[in-house]
């Protein structure tokens, strides 16, 4: 048995690579970090230089399509928290403590947790120490760039993790 102790070991042993973070789109940090907690800006589904869909779910985006969109940008919160403090700060969080996840959802959708769910599966593959995070799900009209999906996310990291 093989034992797995990091995150860059983790995301080998589950066949994912993290991405490179994509830039902002506007004017503000990746992530920012106050003591032990890291708050990650709002991501979008943005996968090598482009969006994985636009439009709202359950109008031009379908259920699957949009849960897979929530991976991503669980995938590019932990990509900018390494592009912003360095790539062993990841194996440093202790706790998800707190992820929202916005969809971009057509007046009939109600499969909000669903399409969120997709976000927390990524995050407890990654981190499965850090426990299950608070988390909201909140139906909006539209998100930056026509998304579907955007996730924001909060991490407490050790005390003497890195800075």
């Amino acid at each position: 048995m093989i034992l797995v102790v990091s995150v860059s070991e983790r995301l080998a042993a589950a066949r994912i690579d993290l991405p490179a973070a994509p830039p902002p789109a506007g004017v503000y940090g990746r992530a920012s970090r106050a003591g032990g907690t890291i708050h990650v800006s709002g991501q979008v589904p943005w996968s090598e230089g482009r969006l994985l869909a636009r439009g709202q779910v359950g109008v031009s985006v379908g259920l699957e399509t949009a849960v897979v969109c929530a991976r991503q940008c669980a995938l590019n919160a932990l990509a900018a928290v390494a592009a912003t403090f360095g790539p062993g700060v990841l194996d440093d969080v202790v706790a998800v403590t707190q992820v929202r996840v916005f969809i971009a959802a057509g007046p009939d959708f109600v499969d909000h947790v669903q399409v969120a769910d997709g976000a927390t599966d990524l995050l407890r593959t990654v981190l499965p120490d850090a426990g299950l995070p608070a988390r909201s799900a909140v139906g909006v009209t539209s998100l930056p760039l026509g998304a579907p999906v955007e996730i924001e996310l909060q991490l407490t990291t050790t005390p003497g993790g890195a800075p």
